[in-house]
């Protein structure tokens, strides 16, 4: 096996316990996503490669003029859909999350966010963008207008915003590695390659079985068969996504795998990871559910504080709470308990028929829509940010990670390369 990252821990015990599921985590720590990063490194005549990536998921690859093979390339494994997708498991599970969004939305941040920022080298590269702390109520907001895509009617289909929006987010991520390459400062040997395909799989699992979990603690129930569906909309995003066919989870026990070899080979939070949790909390998890909240407004923020707390550590648990620095407070004790009374309310909600079913469907869809739309003019998103991936080099930051210096690289990220 090639040495592993240095700042990793556990690794023999990863590999004693998960057997060759541990060597292929720890393998892949040093594999990126060759296909879109050889159109990050490439110079693209006719435009930018973030211009004629649009073009191309709009009209196909053969409406560019002079496409790179790597552009070629790209578009050869995204336009060959697998065989075992299954888009009407896609849609059953799009609208079983859809009619869940209230509590997915609550889960998203104060439970998938927050445990991925457990481990301080998988958050480097958000750090260094300068997008882990400063920005993240627009950082959540953009992860919801991705995944309102994902799950909307036919998202996911070749021609599906869902699709497109996907394949542009997995490019920010090439585009992100060619940078933290270029910058020269990227410690390698300790670190892996930015964004390793380990960390690209608990993303997977952020979405999938962390805010399951966490959705059932809320009082969510979902049926086996949505489960299954649910499942099989992760893997074939994380397909869409760049996910190594040994590392992308097809069923909730490889996601829990994933979320095991995650915490056990992480050296632990940061002082950065830290910060982003109290950055998140104060400025967009709270304030959101202060919004729902009843009384006088600091009542509704003080009750909003300290029940968001609670909740994240009922989902994380006291121990990695404590690591991150989340106050400890006794609503906790409350708030676990609450699943079970919340879930007649879910199950109430399955009576009555398809027909109202349905009827449930749209009008979640409906309202997904309105609350987008409310958080896009609060947070001032403007137009579509997706592409617009800030990088420290472009914006004047120059955070030294260590004296380290990473195997040459011939491609170089210009800063109109992602314009």
């Amino acid at each position: 096996m090639e040495p592993i990252p240095t700042d990793l821990v556990n690794a023999d015990f990863a590999v004693a316990r998960y057997g060759e599921a541990g060597r292929v985590w720890l393998e892949q720590m040093w594999l990126g996503d060759p296909l879109a990063d050889a159109v990050a490194g490439d110079t693209h005549p006719g435009g930018t490669s973030t211009s004629l990536l649009r073009t191309a998921l709009e009209r196909g690859i053969d409406a560019l003029d002079d496409p790179t093979e790597s552009m070629r390339d790209l578009f050869a494994f995204l336009d060959d859909e697998p065989e075992w997708v299954d888009h009407d498991r896609m849609a059953r599970a799009a609208d079983a999350l859809i009619v869940n969004t209230a509590p997915l939305g609550i889960v998203l941040g104060a439970a998938s966010l927050v445990r991925g920022a457990g481990n301080t080298i998988a958050a480097k590269p958000l750090a260094v963008t300068g997008r882990y702390v400063s920005q993240p109520a627009v950082r959540s907001v953009e992860v919801g207008e991705w995944l309102s895509r994902v799950i909307a009617p036919g998202g996911m289909r070749r021609r599906g915003g869902g699709f497109a929006y996907t394949v542009r987010v997995r490019m920010i991520h090439a585009h992100v590695r060619q940078m933290l390459w270029r910058r020269g400062d990227w410690d390698e040997k300790a670190w892996g390659v930015p964004i390793p395909q380990p960390y690209m799989a608990f993303t997977m699992a952020e979405f999938g079985h962390i805010a399951i979990e966490a959705m059932q603690t809320l009082g969510v129930r979902f049926t086996d068969r949505e489960l299954d569906d649910i499942y099989h909309l992760w893997r074939y995003l994380g397909h869409v996504i760049g996910m190594s066919p040994e590392l992308n989870p097809t069923c909730e026990a490889d996601h829990v795998r994933i979320e095991e070899l995650y915490r056990l080979t992480s050296p632990g939070p940061g002082p950065d990871d830290r910060d982003f949790v109290v950055a998140l909390t104060d400025d967009y998890l709270v304030p959101e559910l202060a919004n729902v909240l009843p009384g006088p407004r600091k009542w509704r923020r003080r009750m909003a504080t300290t029940t968001m707390h609670g909740l994240q550590r009922v989902f994380i648990g006291d121990h990695d709470a404590d690591a991150l620095g989340i106050p400890d407070v006794k609503i906790k004790h409350v708030l676990a308990r609450v699943g079970p009374a919340l879930s007649l309310a879910s199950r109430a909600q399955r009576l009555g028929g398809e027909r109202r079913a349905r009827a449930r469907v749209e009008r979640a869809y409906r309202a997904r829509e309105a609350e987008l739309e409310r958080m896009r003019a609060e947070y001032r998103l403007a137009g579509d940010l997706v592409d617009a991936a800030p990088d420290a080099a472009r914006s004047g930051q120059r955070r030294r990670f260590g004296d380290h210096q990473p195997p040459n690289r011939s491609a170089a990220l210009t800063s109109s390369e992602r314009q």
